[in-house]
């Protein structure tokens, strides 16, 4: 972790991944982060993937460097005991429903000053996840050839919905530094979807043009860039967006001569425009194609790293895992002791610090480890009181 915020203390309570999300990111940067959990895990404690011995992999991974709490959040008495915590640290992040025990309105009675991040679906607060908002903005409907949409697998309106929630937070916080005044932010899932696709221009393309984008499998749209394949079996991205990558490609292809009767033919020039590289594909994407597919792999990855060529070859998941480049030589992976008992290197922050070492990713809790510190140092209650409520079963401890 890197110490840039070592007096921040928030407590989470969330589950799934964007609120998780935006609790490791901040912890990553150094605040005290302090999960609290219903005994026995949340909704999300148990999800796939899974080690070995059945620990969620998933939980491990997005819950690094925080500090577990767990309570019976079923019983007045554990919802009383969350919400004290909430109170007295003053910054919450959370994806529990605007209305009831977690309401802002209701937890700020207790601490005007409160800065509480909501998460939800969608705005009006009813449900949505990731794959029911990105179907709905669109983009399975541009992914692939057609007919029918395409799903993808990563989590794209999570990851980017937590890491908002994050800033977000440090928003309002500073807002409360300059003026005194807590605030509740609420930052809907389906909300930062569809903003996206705006800030990106698509909503006024698709609005101006009266029509969507035609799909275009592979290819990437509005520059030169698709997969090929090279003698030896290799498939790669080739990207040529700058005129620097796009000279050095036709230089290290020897498809000047080519390249230049297409512009002499077409009375365009590809030096400086991606769009023109893009609009005249059906002749540029066979001329690469046709070099490329001449090529041993490595012979080519070696001319092209020397002109600043953009490229990347396709790896599975397994395979990435296992490059030494990605992974194994990467400074923000290092070996730490996982819950779950499975031995894999484990990520740390993904910014760096220039002239400092590199932070050092940090494990996992394990469920509800922290409950008896948190308590006694955040509410005072001494070790008899805390015992009575383990014993009764309103506070969870690991045993």
């Amino acid at each position: 972790m890197y110490q840039l915020l070592p007096n921040l203390s928030i407590i989470e309570a969330s589950s799934f991944v964007a609120s998780p999300t935006a609790g490791l990111y901040l912890a990553q940067m150094g605040a005290e982060v302090i999960r609290v959990d219903q005994i026995g895990g949340g909704p999300d404690f148990n999800r796939w993937p899974k080690a070995d011995n059945g620990r969620s992999l998933y939980w491990e991974n997005l819950n690094r460097a925080k500090k577990s709490v767990a309570l019976d959040l079923g019983r007045a008495e554990g919802r009383e005991l969350l919400a004290a915590l909430v109170q007295k640290t003053g910054q919450f992040i959370t994806n529990f429903p605007v209305n009831g025990f977690l309401a802002h309105d209701r937890l700020a009675q207790g601490r005007q000053d409160l800065v509480t991040v909501r998460i939800m679906g969608m705005a009006d607060g009813g449900p949505a996840l990731d794959y029911t908002v990105n179907s709905a903005v669109g983009y399975p409907d541009l992914t692939g050839t057609g007919p029918d949409p395409v799903n993808h697998v990563l989590p794209a309106w999570d990851l980017l919905t937590g890491a908002y929630a994050a800033f977000a937070m440090l928003a309002a916080l500073r807002h409360r530094d300059a003026t005194g005044f807590g605030q509740e932010v609420r930052v809907p899932l389906s909300d930062v979807a569809i903003g996206t696709v705006a800030n990106l221009g698509s909503l006024a393309e698709v609005l101006t043009n009266g029509a969507n984008r035609e799909r275009l499998g592979n290819a990437v749209y509005g520059a030169f860039g698709r997969d090929f394949v090279t003698a030896d079996g290799v498939r790669l991205m080739i990207m040529a967006i700058t005129p620097r990558q796009w000279s050095g490609l036709v230089d290290v292809l020897g498809i000047a001569t080519e390249v230049a009767a297409i512009e002499a033919q077409r009375c365009v020039s590809f030096a400086k425009d991606e769009g023109t590289r893009f609009e005249h594909r059906d002749a540029l994407f066979p001329l690469v194609e046709a070099k490329v597919a001449a090529w041993i792999y490595e012979d080519l990855k070696h001319a092209l790293d020397k002109v600043g060529g953009c490229y990347g070859p396709y790896q599975t998941m397994l395979d990435a895992a296992q490059d030494p480049e990605l992974v194994r030589n990467n400074p923000i992976f290092s070996a730490v002791q996982n819950p779950s008992g499975a031995d894999y290197p484990a990520a740390g922050s993904f910014a760096t610090l220039p002239g400092l070492d590199r932070a050092h990713p940090a494990p996992a809790p394990y469920l509800g480890a922290h409950s008896e510190e948190i308590l006694a140092t955040r509410l005072g209650l001494q070790s008899g009181a805390i015992g009575k409520l383990i014993d009764a079963g309103i506070v969870g401890i690991h045993g």
